[in-house]
């Protein structure tokens, strides 16, 4: 009787670990490469960043690479060359870049840089630092080969005179598709890194940074988890370390959709009344390839490409 009764219990055990093993083989198939960005501008971003990863290429050549063209777009005003200045007519630029082994490179405060991703790549390669501000970022980049160029256009410049005449400060939610490319990728081999780069919140106090080239706060990547980005009105994402927390919350087991919209709630906790007028967004990107949003206000776009197209998705949101 004892034998027939450790036979069936050997069976038993065997057969129940059959769907267990099924159901780990379909969590752990990997969408790869992929690559996802924030806004509307984030389809061409992608498109670049595309070009390295079909190729086999890293993920932290395909983020720069894909931030570097809204940086170099005259018409877009949030982002680079074209950004609407701050409230003393100067165009200041914040950046950063993460790779799959925690390396890190920041700048913020940065003038007269068209690509600040790429200065921001520099500082985690060439020195021994992770952030370099104002007058010692623009000193770094002159000495290691980049231009000093104007970035206030003719189109910037008409604006901000315009908004002169009554000199109020007031972001207004998805304005323009303010004000972040956050872009994230996962290349071939599995590795994610990401970027995000601004030239922040329009007719900004002289010398505000948000949270674009803060590690933790605009962009996070944890190689065995996943990463995350954020937009929008940079100082509440600061307040929760934003990024990091939704990576954190992925390695509780939360998919990226749920991670960001746990996110956005703890915002909404600190300050149930202000999140009502702005709009605060999370992009995030799984280790297994599976992304997802979510932000305060409707009207959050982000962008995805993978090995079949190259498509434009509307968040979820809370209002």
């Amino acid at each position: 009787m004892k034998t027939t009764r450790r036979k069936f219990l050997q069976l038993s055990a065997a057969a129940s670990a059959l769907p267990i093993a099924s159901a780990f083989a379909k969590q752990a198939r990997v969408t790869k490469p992929i690559v996802i960005s924030t806004w509307n501008f984030g389809l061409r971003a992608n498109e670049e960043a595309w070009k390295i990863l079909a190729k086999g290429g890293r993920s932290l050549d395909a983020v720069e690479a894909g931030a570097r063209v809204p940086e170099g777009d005259p018409k877009e005003t949030s982002v680079g060359l074209g950004g609407l200045p701050d409230r003393d007519g100067k165009v200041t630029l914040d950046a950063c870049i993460m790779d799959e082994n925690g390396n890190i490179g920041s700048v913020a405060f940065l003038e007269h840089v068209v690509h600040p991703v790429s200065v921001a790549r520099m500082v985690m390669e060439k020195t021994q630092h992770v952030m370099l501000v104002g007058e010692g970022a623009l000193q770094f980049a002159l000495a290691n080969g980049f231009k000093k160029e104007k970035l206030l256009t003719k189109e910037s410049e008409k604006a901000w005179k315009e908004w002169l005449k009554e000199g109020k400060y007031k972001p207004i939610a998805n304005i323009e598709n303010h004000d972040t490319i956050g872009i994230l990728a996962l290349d071939e081999k599995g590795n994610l890194s990401g970027a995000c780069t601004t030239s922040g919140m329009a007719y900004k106090m002289r010398g505000r940074v948000g949270d674009s080239p803060i590690i933790g706060a605009g962009l996070y990547v944890d190689n065995e988890i996943g990463a995350a980005t954020s937009t929008g009105v940079g100082e509440e994402v600061i307040r929760i370390v934003g990024c990091h927390l939704v990576v954190e919350l992925m390695r509780q087991g939360n998919s990226p959709e749920q991670a960001c919209k746990l996110a956005v709630e703890r915002i909404i906790q600190k300050n149930p009344e202000k999140v009502k007028v702005i709009q605060v967004g999370f992009l995030a990107l799984s280790k297994n390839g599976e992304f997802g949003a979510y932000c305060l206000q409707k009207g959050f776009t982000f962008a995805v490409h993978d090995v079949n197209e190259n498509k434009l998705y509307n968040s979820t949101s809370r209002f």
